[in-house]
């Protein structure tokens, strides 16, 4: 079937569900109906999409060839079991959730999960993203990876418990570092300084990963072992006693690394 005779449903109207409709509709497949449960949510992605939408399950479009649930871990459960048994593939787009929460409620189903950040308002080259497929039989696996293929050059099969492993590093390497950034951000602000000083910085390390393993490029004074330096820095968030104890936490997991 052509890209674009293929009719799709997006089940959620967030940052995966908004990057990954665009994506898909810009790849000519045809969005024909977006479900939220708020309107607002919906009404705004289905205008972008020039689509229709609805904040009932019950009215969702029953003759699509594929329905992606691009939802929180929290409602994804809710809305597979309140959904009417449809034809059409079913897939969620959870890092963390498995593939058979649809057992019992859809015939062929699966997981299409982008390993990569959204947001609504910045658009996402799909090119380079890792995407990973995973399916309940042959057929529906060899077409979710003909349909991603067409918006991405790296796709892999992982299963379900892979799945897990990817989105628990994924927290570390993006969700964790930029908490981090805001630590930063804020401690410069209450000096004055703008958090742009720190950018160059950090292209600088997360650059030397293209060439570097990351316990190769760790530098800094907990690997030096400059134990001088870790006290004063203790010393100077004396007044964020949870961002000291972060501090300490990390500065003592790094030397212990390094000295392994």
């Amino acid at each position: 079937m052509d890209a674009a005779q293929r009719k799709i449903v997006f089940v959620g109207a967030g940052n995966l569900a908004t990057n990954l409709a665009l994506a898909l509709q810009d790849a000519r497949y045809h969005i024909v109906q977006v479900y939220s449960r708020t309107e607002a949510s919906a009404r705004l992605l289905a205008e972008r999409l020039k689509s229709a939408y609805t904040t009932d399950v019950a009215h969702i479009c029953t003759d699509a060839d594929l329905y992606i649930y691009a939802l929180t871990d929290e409602a994804l459960p809710t809305v597979i079991n309140n959904m009417p048994r449809i034809n059409g593939i079913h897939v969620h787009t959870a890092g963390s959730m498995p593939m058979h929460i649809f057992d019992g409620k859809q015939a062929n189903y699966g997981v299409v999960y982008p390993f990569q950040t959204f947001s609504k308002n910045k658009r996402v080259d799909f090119t380079h993203v890792p995407i990973f497929v995973e399916a309940n039989n042959a057929q529906t696996l060899d077409l979710l990876t003909n349909t991603v293929r067409v918006i991405a050059k790296n796709v892999y099969f992982a299963n379900s418990e892979d799945r897990k492993f990817l989105h628990l590093s994924g927290v570390f390497a993006n969700n964790f570092t930029n908490y981090l950034y805001t630590v930063a951000a804020d401690l410069l602000a209450e000096r004055g300084l703008p958090f742009e000083v720190l950018q160059p910085l950090i292209r600088e390390g997360v650059g030397k990963l293209d060439s570097l393993s990351p316990i190769e490029a760790q530098t800094g004074p907990a690997v030096r072992g400059d134990h001088s330096v870790v006290s004063e820095h203790l010393r100077l968030l004396a007044d964020h006693p949870a961002w000291a104890q972060l501090y300490q936490t990390l500065s003592e997991a790094i030397e212990q690394q390094h000295k392994v």
